[in-house]
């Protein structure tokens, strides 16, 4: 039974999602504020969080970064709820590592099934894939990295995601729409900003170890990405 981490401090909110999840199957557990989160990730190794923003004490951008600066907790998917009018803070969300985000009001049927296609995604996208080699380039699915001139970066398991997509795809040119079908795991227009957070870390990852390498990714104006091959 999957275990999914509820960090909000509105009571309403908690029962109503809680009560969804439930009847899924997944074992709920809530914090009501940042600090007893922090706890809880690292006590229960949750398979999911569900993150609000606005949270008493430590505030959820921080518990954002924290879970990511876990060597046991950076691979822990996390899904952000946000107030409608909070844009600079969902944005920042995902620049600390968020995988996805939600506006408040939201449909709890949407968040739950945006739960489950995000489990059902880590449990099976890296079974039985091997290393791919691009130029210098190779993307290990074993350990969720990219090695390119003697250099290593670690990355989240959309990123990884994002990258073994495109990578093992060259030449072809993904939309916004497609990456969050492929990716995330739902069909849901309007989130483009997500895909291009994280496409933007992947780039800076890329470019750490080997100067000029990020532009394998190419920016197709008014579509999405493509992987393509560079010129030597």
């Amino acid at each position: 039974m999957n275990k999914i981490l509820v960090v909000e401090d509105d009571k309403h909110i908690v029962e109503l999602v809680s009560y969804g999840l439930s009847k899924e199957g997944y074992a709920v557990l809530v914090a009501r504020d940042g600090d007893q989160a922090l706890e809880l990730v690292r006590a229960e190794q949750p398979d999911l969080v569900i993150l609000d923003i606005m949270l008493p004490g430590i505030d959820g951008l921080t518990v954002c970064r924290l879970i990511r600066q876990g060597e046991r907790t950076r691979d822990i998917p996390v899904i952000m709820l946000s107030a409608r009018g909070q844009e600079p803070d969902r944005v920042l969300g995902l620049e600390l590592g968020a995988d996805d985000y939600m506006v408040k009001p939201f449909s709890v049927r949407e968040l739950v099934a945006r739960v489950k296609a995000r489990l059902r995604r880590g449990s099976s996208s890296r079974e039985g894939r091997k290393p791919v080699r691009r130029g210098e380039l190779v993307i290990d699915p074993d350990q969720l990295t990219v090695e390119a001139g003697g250099n290593r970066e670690q990355l989240t398991f959309t990123e990884f995601e994002l990258l073994w997509l495109m990578a093992a795809n060259p030449g072809k040119v993904f939309s916004r729409d497609l990456l969050l079908e492929q990716v995330w795991g739902y069909d849901f227009s309007g989130e483009s900003r997500t895909v291009d957070v994280h496409i933007r870390h992947i780039r800076q990852k890329l470019e750490r170890m080997s100067e000029g390498i990020s532009q394998h990714i190419e920016t197709v104006r008014g579509v999405g990405y493509r992987w393509r091959e560079l010129n030597t």
